[in-house]
């Protein structure tokens, strides 16, 4: 399935006019996540990992000459990071992939990534290019790793992680594991999917159900890791809705089931939890043919 022109969602490039700081008034939002893993009735291991975390500002107190009760001061203001990885590879390749690139977003987004700054058209720009540089040093993480060891060579990962401040989300993608806004009942797919079938269906050579039963699905043609360095990482925004629902999934949910089954299951489970298990649930009653992994994120969203 191609990507929704009609999706609202922003290349890296966009940017917007600087509003200071103290004229902001973000809106308050709550978010719910549920999220599962599962090895599949075929594959002999879970090559697939996911995180979700939440980030807040903390500032702790060293010494002052003021009262204090001792305890850290907690801004109101919280972000999270979603990251769904699908691993390929030999052996233990794939598993140690897929793992790899998690763990080195993740200490990418907590030392590096300034995540504090959002909501400008200068920050966003700044935003934009360290989740690219995420990317990128995951990428190289991977491929260094594997030239020190033979059994690792050509280990690659898809990786689509979110960036969630406010009632803004930041996505960046490489492969095709996915992410999917479900607004108002419809379902669409925010990411591309970055294989051999896709690029012959964007050049009319396929259609899109030729695709779902094409030999040659399952050839990824931009990971983290592989044979050679160097990673293409999709960036898109987001600006969220009251009642928006945010799915990021492996392919072993997408290959067996439909969008329109997806849908039905987002449209009648509120709660994300029972969302994520029914979803992982009806990939398994397809057949589980590959490791399937869910993150439902729900938002409320109050201006």
């Amino acid at each position: 399935m191609r990507p929704n022109p009609e999706a609202p969602t922003a290349s890296g490039d966009s940017t917007g006019p600087y509003i200071p700081r103290e004229a902001r008034r973000p809106p308050r939002v709550a978010v719910s996540f549920g999220a599962l893993t599962d090895r599949g009735k075929v594959r002999g291991k879970n090559e697939d990992h996911f995180l979700v975390a939440r980030l807040t500002k903390t500032m702790r107190i060293c010494a002052t000459s003021l009262p204090s009760d001792g305890q850290a001061p907690v801004s109101e203001e919280e972000g999270y990071l979603v990251i769904v990885a699908d691993g390929m590879g030999g052996a233990a390749a794939g598993e140690h992939a897929s793992a790899l690139a998690v763990e080195s977003v993740e200490a990418f987004v907590q030392n590096t990534l300034k995540w504090f700054l959002h909501l400008g058209g200068r920050e966003e720009r700044v935003l934009f290019d360290e989740l690219r540089q995420s990317l990128r040093r995951a990428d190289q993480t991977l491929f260094e790793r594997a030239q020190g060891n033979p059994a690792l060579f050509g280990m690659g990962t898809t990786l689509t992680m979110a960036y969630c401040v406010a009632d803004d989300v930041y996505i960046a993608h490489a492969g095709d594991s996915r992410a999917y806004l479900f607004r108002d009942g419809q379902l669409i797919q925010v990411t591309a999917d970055h294989t051999v079938v896709q690029a012959l269906v964007d050049a009319g050579m396929i259609s899109a159900d030729e695709a779902r039963h094409h030999h040659r699905r399952h050839v990824v043609t931009n990971v983290l890791g592989g044979p050679s360095e160097g990673v293409h990482a999709e960036i898109h925004k987001i600006n969220l809705r009251d009642g928006d629902v945010l799915l990021f999934c492996s392919d072993g949910l997408t290959e067996p089931v439909a969008d329109d089954e997806i849908a039905a299951v987002l449209a009648g489970h509120a709660d994300p939890e029972e969302a994520a298990q029914t979803l992982v649930g009806r990939a398994l009653e397809a057949g589980g043919p590959d490791n399937v992994t869910v993150v439902v994120a729900r938002y409320r969203v109050d201006r």
